[in-house]
């Protein structure tokens, strides 16, 4: 059975149930090789894993997931807005940006973060730093091939 601790051997799709992307596939690993998820180790959102908890060894299972239990609502507060000088020393030189791409930038602590540019132009760079599953209802498909 899932416990806290378990490492788990599995496939899963996760299907965006919510949002204007909704019924696009977000991840699917039943098309290739399983997956593994250490549990409580931060791969998945806490309220999705807490979803696997008491399922058993070759089960099969949907869940529906709202974006509380996955990855919260979306925060306007992480839509900024930053200076092309900015943008500039967390790429390569040369680099064209354009909106959809992911950046990551650097933090003073020295760790990494990632945004989605969604608008440029001549001064500014708009950026939202909500992971990419923030606000977004979740279904997902579960199939359980090994527990440790």
């Amino acid at each position: 059975m899932v416990r806290q601790d378990s490492y788990l051997t599995l496939h899963y799709r996760i299907e965006l149930a919510s949002g204007p992307a909704a019924g696009s596939v977000f991840a699917d690993t039943f098309t290739g090789r399983p997956a593994t998820l250490q549990m409580g180790n931060g791969q998945w959102a806490p309220g999705m894993e807490e979803k696997l908890l008491g399922h058993r060894e070759d089960e099969r299972f949907q869940l529906d997931i709202a974006p509380e239990e996955a990855y919260g609502a979306r925060n306007p507060d992480l839509l900024q807005r930053i200076t092309r000088e900015m943008l500039a020393s967390n790429a390569a030189e040369g680099v064209e940006f354009v909106p959809g791409d992911m950046v990551e930038f650097a933090a003073p602590n020295g760790s990494r973060y990632s945004g989605v540019l969604k608008e440029i132009d001549d001064k500014t760079a708009l950026f939202d730093f909500n992971h990419p599953l923030a606000g977004v209802a979740l279904r997902l498909d579960v199939h359980i091939l090994g527990i440790l």
